[in-house]
């Protein structure tokens, strides 16, 4: 199994004393954090992508960019690329520059994203936005595959022998399809022969286990070999410490500031309770024993390789948070990958260095575009 640490650059008040922290302050934190997982041996590091208060994620090429200057080794994704939103020629223009410069170290996760707010500032609303998906990734995909692309859709101006530059260095990428709360996604990616990625953080799992049994059918039907089917799936919190006892204390101030802000919100609360969080969600909260455990649950209906976990502190104590992070690394993490064979990620392609001559690694990647 491989392990991801993920953020949405969320700006709220902390829970423990209410202090806002500033945008380059957050912005700052994400840069920590990644380095962070690549010191402590995560596989992956994830930026979300959102357009709307309390999110300063709105330009995940740009912060990745400079994930790929102050990291070497972790595998870099996006979680998830609204494509309905971007022009695609523009969104492979930033995904091949940062792709040559992470060294080949990307992956995609698209999807459609959500919120008002994308209807407010780029006139994508649900009437369209699945098509705008669909047509944004069947542009994308064919951007990095070929060199001199004829294209025409109904979203933006067609092509005729277009190139698109940079090229990228990875003449293939994974491509994962975001999966929440419709089969579009699930069709889209079963029908190219993609990796499906679920939310797995709103609800309890089995709607997204539904969507997943869905994916697999579908990925079947369309003539796959059932073998070669990826899926991913996150987690809706993430506190590991010695005792159960202690992982619910540190966690319950995160889960009251969480539940008071979707009331603020006017957002559906799906777990009153932090008893029921703990129970019915997909969140990682108690020992290094009862993670393994509901990891290994979860894997039984999802099938999934690899998970997301948050990056974030959320207010936590700067040891407490390191501790956490520390213990999932040395006593949760290589239990799984014992338990839960999974693919590897794209870390890098082999190239001559110009100066020294030294080749760096190549690791191949499966399950991916085009």
């Amino acid at each position: 199994m491989k392990f991801l640490l993920f953020t949405l650059v969320t700006r709220v008040p902390e829970p423990r004393t209410g202090r806002l922290p500033g945008t380059r302050e957050r912005l700052r934190d994400v840069v920590g954090q990644a380095r962070l997982a690549e010191e402590l041996g995560y596989d992956g590091f994830a930026v979300g992508e959102r357009h709307e208060d309390p999110f300063l994620s709105a330009a995940p090429p740009v912060l990745l960019a400079h994930l790929a200057a102050v990291t070497a080794r972790i595998t870099l994704f996006t979680a998830v690329t609204t494509l309905n939103l971007l022009d695609p020629v523009r969104a492979f223009e930033d995904y091949s520059t940062l792709d040559n410069l992470s060294g080949g170290r990307l992956e995609l996760i698209i999807g459609k994203g959500n919120g008002a707010a994308q209807a407010q500032l780029f006139h994508v609303t649900p009437d369209d936005q699945w098509d705008r998906n669909r047509e944004g990734y069947e542009l994308l995909r064919a951007l990095w595959a070929g060199d001199s692309v004829t294209w025409s859709g109904r979203f933006r101006p067609p092509l005729r022998e277009a190139t698109a530059l940079p090229r990228p260095l990875q003449p293939k990428i994974r491509i994962w399809h975001g999966s929440a709360t419709s089969r579009d996604s699930v069709e889209l990616a079963a029908r190219h022969g993609d990796p499906l990625f679920s939310a797995n953080v709103t609800n309890p799992i089995e709607p997204y286990a539904e969507l997943v049994r869905h994916y697999r059918e579908r990925w079947a039907f369309y003539g796959n070999d059932p073998a070669d089917a990826l899926v991913g799936a996150g987690t809706a919190g993430f506190q590991v410490a010695r005792t159960s006892q202690e992982a619910r204390t540190a966690f319950a101030p995160i889960f009251e500031a969480r539940l008071a802000l979707a009331r603020k919100l006017g957002l559906p609360v799906v777990f009153e309770t932090l008893d029921d969080f703990v129970t019915r969600s997909s969140a990682l909260i108690g020992s290094p024993e009862q993670v393994i455990d509901k990891v290994g649950r979860q894997h039984e209906r999802l099938g999934h390789e690899v998970i997301h976990l948050s990056a974030e502190r959320d207010g936590r104590p700067e040891q407490q948070y390191l501790d956490g992070l520390e213990l999932f690394q040395t006593e949760v993490a290589p239990e799984l990958r014992r338990r839960i064979p999974s693919r590897p990620l794209a870390t890098g392609i082999a190239d001559a260095d110009p100066e020294s001559g030294e080749e760096l690694v190549r690791t191949e990647v499966s399950g991916v575009a085009p």
